[in-house]
């Protein structure tokens, strides 16, 4: 299966994702669809990418087409049908290709798109890949965040349009309503049936012009029997305008005393919402900012070398191997090595550490952090969607279009939603026809065009998608990334948090400390023999013991590791073993005349390793890995959010419980075997509940997957970030406080939307239905209703960018 993510366009509402996810899940070649509101975006994956098209096409049947976008690469030898079919072919192949065709006579490709999911480079190299080069000729240019400007520089014109028209109607009716000197003045000067009339242009304009949106979306969702949010808007305005319409030309087909206009309720409706969807707009477009800050921190060229020339190529452009030159305060164009300079570097924008980082020849760099005061010749190592910033950036965006299990309920009651409040405001009109007092007809109207104004569908579809969008943009910032969106729902649940020792409480860069032999054992020869064991093992103990030896060490005939228990070497035809007393044990080896000496140095942290020549104890060796300046503070910061901690290790139970005594963890389960951590994890679920847990090494994997909530140290090796839920970029354990702060300030956001969402809606349509025109004599206008709607949803999304402002938890 391939993974897909595809803007969609036409989306406002939570009935609207519901219609797309329908319509995604009645196709046999799609599997796990998910959309977001908030993003505007559609995630699945396809059993053929080439089936694309063909989703494509039903999303747009459904009335929610893909954004795309074109390209022409111009294609050198492209010369028969053969090469053509192979151009075609690898186009074809492409993940997010739509449309792509070929032509030898003008040596032409033409390739359309979904709009983000490939870069034009990509495509080129596509086609290059097939013995054919190709070169960018036009297109690809399409800016999805320029796209979004316009569209809310658009929407604002159309409120001012909408607002200037509506205005003069506004204050005609209801000026002639609320003060009766100006229903006589109008009645006196243009006469009612003109005023009526002009208001009835007006309306028009306002209807067919800046409003036509609603209609043009909402009524053929009608007709499809999927109605929406602007299915709502587009029949109560209607039937205001469609009533008041008839009230003025064929006043005498209503009932004496019910031919009235409501052409304001019309027109104001319109613009309110207008007005709300803008606003709107605008708040949905800073949800994602972190992205865009993200996006932006590359720069778009660079300056390399090439043919004996610096030349400035687009970053797209830079190939692994290429000489990048960065000159003194300038953003690193992509991931690489030193090669010559030296400098300091500004990584805090990857991070979240705010001292620049010294950096020379052979030291790594990341694309997207700032050179310091001098110049830097790199070598590329990793380019384009291979950097760190593009895998975090896509880390990110996944988790901003994942769904909440707490999101399952309102999924479930927006799929009903819209048809449920259209058969509400059917039966509200049906009361008041039947019980209503005179005019009923009127009484009815204005109850019905209110309920179908009021409720809003937008405010439940956003709730949780922007709360994600924001928590998970600022964690990103803070140097906290969710690979799965699920996990700030699980993080904010955990009751203990455990961690490997080495590399995650300590430094992982552990040092040979003590050498105690056995009486007549010389030093040196056993640190020989130790050096040498080690020196075909790159676990950090091995390279903590070859430092503390001075010299070369000879190599081994052979050597064997002993998970959990260290190794067995054979040296210059000497049988050498190093490891733990369990693996003496095992071998049958006395070590009681060490066994004091071992234990006295466990209660001081350092982990006792015993060495034994030929089946006999020859020496002990003492190493101790150096402690996280913030490690202490880590774990006070976990408790003061009351939050339990263990650690699980491989090391002695002395040592380990001395460590623990150090940095304040709470409970220990020490000498755990690689494959025993799994049933230690699961040991603490039982004891406690939600389970997390911090590692960094290749070990420490299965543990992170069988945890509840799996947190990698981003320094760690690739095999533990890729089974953990979240990765701490920085490396410090100050991010687990960090991403369990945040996870609950976005999980309580989100229920607070939630609460507003549902709670606006069970409360105000009984309301805007008339329930307390019998206790108080009131009616709820539906220029009132409109307001209430565009206002909720502006609501929800100013609730959710407060999560911009989380702090670090002190």
């Amino acid at each position: 299966m391939t993974d897909m993510q595809v803007k969609v366009e036409g989306m406002t509402c939570a009935a609207c994702v519901a219609r797309v996810e329908d319509a995604l899940g009645d196709l046999p070649h799609v599997a796990a669809p998910s959309v977001n509101l908030a993003g505007e975006t559609a995630r699945f994956s396809l059993d053929d990418p080439a089936r694309l098209a063909e989703t494509a096409q039903a999303l747009a049947k459904a009335g929610y087409p893909v954004v795309t976008d074109e390209v022409e690469l111009v294609v050198d030898g492209m010369d028969d049908a053969s090469a053509v079919a192979s151009v075609e072919a690898a186009l074809g192949e492409l993940p997010g290709v739509l449309e792509a065709s070929a032509n030898p006579a003008s040596d032409i490709a033409r390739v359309k798109f979904a709009a983000g999911t490939l870069r034009p480079s990509e495509i080129a190299a596509a086609i290059s890949a097939t013995g054919y080069e190709a070169h960018l000729k036009s297109g690809g240019s399409l800016d999805l965040e320029a796209r979004k400007a316009a569209e809310v520089t658009k929407l604002g014109h159309f409120t001012v349009i909408a607002a200037l028209l509506t205005l003069p109607v506004f204050v005609v009716e209801m000026g002639g309503h609320l003060f009766p000197a100006v229903h006589h003045w109008v009645n006196a000067t243009i006469g009612m049936q003109t005023s009526r009339i002009a208001q009835f242009v007006l309306t028009l304009a306002v209807l067919a012009g800046p409003g036509r949106r609603f209609y043009a979306k909402g009524l053929p969702q009608l007709a499809r029997l999927t109605p929406d949010m602007n299915s709502l808007v587009a029949v109560g305005t209607l039937a205001a305008f469609g009533y008041s319409t008839l009230a003025t030309f064929a006043p005498g087909i209503f009932p004496e005393g019910t031919a009235n206009v409501y052409f304001e309720s019309a027109a104001v409706i319109v613009t309110l919402i207008l007005f709300g969807r803008w606003m709107e707009a605008r708040a949905k477009g800073r949800t994602g900012d972190a992205i865009r800050a993200l996006m932006n921190l590359a720069p778009k060229t660079a300056r390399v070398e090439r043919n004996g020339e610096t030349l400035d190529v687009p970053t797209d452009d830079i190939h692994p191997g290429d000489i990048v030159l960065t000159r003194p305060g300038e953003a690193i164009a992509v991931d690489g090595e030193v090669l010559s300079g030296a400098s300091y570097v500004d990584e805090s924008m990857i991070t979240g550490e705010p001292v620049p980082v010294e950096r020379g020849p052979g030291d790594p760099v990341t694309g997207g952090t700032v050179n310091g005061e001098a110049a830097l010749r790199i070598t590329a190592t990793r380019v384009g969607a291979d950097t760190t910033l593009s895998q975090i950036i896509r880390m990110v965006e996944q988790a901003q279009g994942a769904k909440l299990p707490i999101q399952s309920l309102v999924d479930q009651i927006t799929r009903v939603f819209v048809p449920v409040v259209m058969s509400i405001a059917a039966l509200t009109i049906a009361a008041w026809l039947i019980f209503g007092p005179d005019p009923a007809l009127s009484f009815a109207l204005v109850a019905g065009v209110a309920v179908l104004i009021i409720a809003c569908p937008c405010a439940m579809g956003l709730a949780t998608p922007t709360s994600i969008m924001v928590g998970t943009g600022r964690g990103a910032e803070l140097g906290v990334l969710f690979r799965q969106g699920d996990a700030l729902q699980k993080l904010e649940g955990a009751r203990v948090v455990a961690f490997d020792k080495t590399g995650t409480l300590t430094k992982g860069q552990p040092e040979l400390t003590d050498v105690v032999c056995v009486d007549g054992v010389d030093r040196d020869t056993v640190l020989r023999l130790a050096a040498s064991a080690e020196s075909q093992s790159e676990h950090p103990i091995a390279s903590a013991i070859l430092r503390g030896f001075d010299g070369t060490p000879p190599a081994p005939d052979t050597t064997r590791a002993l998970p959990g228990f260290g190794l067995k070497a054979e040296i210059e035809g000497k049988a050498v073993l190093i490891g733990a007393d369990r693996l003496m044990t095992r071998e049958k080896i006395d070590t009681s005349a060490l066994t004091s000496e071992a234990a006295r140095l466990a209660k001081m942290g350092k982990t006792p390793l015993f060495v034994a020549v030929d089946g006999a104890l020859a020496a002990l060796l003492a190493v101790e890995d150096p402690i996280k300046e913030t490690t202490p503070d880590a774990i006070k910061a976990l408790h003061a959010m009351g939050l339990k901690t263990a650690m699980i290790t491989g090391d002695a139970q002395a040592t380990a419980e001395a460590i623990a005594a150090r940095v304040g963890i709470d409970s220990v389960q020490a000498e755990v075997l690689p494959r025993g951590k799994v049933k230690a994890i699961e040991a603490l679920k039982t004891q406690y509940g939600t389970t997390a847990f911090v590692g960094d090494g290749i070990n420490d994997a299965p543990a992170l997957a069988a945890a509840d909530i799996g947190l990698a140290i981003g320094t760690g090796t690739d095999v533990a970030i890729g089974a953990a839920d979240v990765v701490l970029v920085s490396g410090e354990l100050s991010g687990v406080a960090t991403a369990l702060h945040l996870s609950r300030q976005t999980m309580r956001n989100i229920r607070q939307n939630l609460f507003w969402a549902f709670g606006y809606n069970v409360v105000l349509i009984p309301v805007a239905a008339g329930a307390l025109y019998p206790v108080i004599g009131l009616m709820l206008s539906p220029m009132l209703a409109a307001f209430a709607m565009a206002m909720s949803s502006v609501f929800v999304l100013a609730n959710a960018l407060r999560l911009r402002f989380v702090k670090v938890p002190a």
